[in-house]
C-alpha cells in the first residue's frame, strides 16, 4: 500500500490570489486542520510538496485551499486538473468514517475467505468498485447493497457475498 492517499483533484483556481478548489472525497466538509502537507502530483508518480496556508470548506465535496508561494490567479493556474495525496496518518485524521474512501486498506472477506486488502475505491454513479489484487492480478469488486454483508471498522474488514463464478472471470 502506497504512503500516499489520493484525495482528489484541484479543479479550478479562485480569486486573485492564487487560491484552488480541492474537490475531495472524503465525505464530509474538510477544513485540511492539522494537515500541514497536500502533495500535488506533477507527473505519475512523482509527488511535490506543497505547504497549507488556509483551506476553507465549500461543501462536502469541495475546499478552496490556499499554499505557501502560491499568491497569484496565473500560477494557481498550473495546478489545476492535477491529482491531489496526502500521507495514510493524514488521510486517517480527514475521512469521514461513512465515506467509502474511508475502506482503504481494508481487507476484504468474500464469505468468511480473506481475499486481499483494498488498495482502491473507485466511486461510480451506482456502485463503487474496490480494487484488489489476487493472485498477482488486479481484481474490481463490485460494492453495493446485494453484495456487502457488514463492514467490521473495528478488525478493518469489509465482509462480501460475491456472484458465483465473479473471482473465476479475473483468475480463471
Amino acid at each position: 500500500m502506497s504512503e500516499y492517499i489520493h484525495i482528489g483533484k484541484l479543479v479550478a483556481s479562485f480569486g486573485l490570489k492564487g487560491e484552488l478548489i480541492l474537490k475531495h472525497e472524503l465525505g464530509k466538509k474538510s477544513t485540511f486542520k492539522g494537515i500541514e502537507v497536500i502533495f500535488i502530483e506533477e507527473q505519475k508518480g512523482n509527488y511535490l510538496p506543497y505547504f497549507v496556508e488556509s483551506a476553507k470548506a465549500a461543501n462536502h465535496e469541495e475546499t478552496n485551499v490556499k499554499f505557501e508561494g502560491i499568491n497569484s490567479k496565473e500560477s494557481a493556474a498550473r495546478f489545476v486538473s492535477r491529482n491531489a495525496w496526502v500521507t495514510d496518518t493524514d488521510f486517517r485524521s480527514l475521512v469521514g468514517k461513512t465515506a467509502p474512501i474511508a475502506l482503504l486498506g481494508y481487507t476484504l472477506i468474500n464469505e468468511g475467505e480473506e481475499l486481499s486488502p483494498i488498495e482502491e475505491v473507485i466511486n461510480q454513479p451506482h456502485q463503487i468498485l474496490l480494487r484488489i489484487t489476487l493472485k498477482g492480478k488486479e481484481v474490481l469488486i463490485p460494492l453495493h447493497e446485494e453484495s456487502l454483508d457488514k463492514i467490521d471498522h473495528v478488525k478493518k474488514q469489509v465482509h462480501v457475498i460475491l456472484p458465483d463464478g465473479l473471482l473465476e472471470i479475473y483468475t480463471g
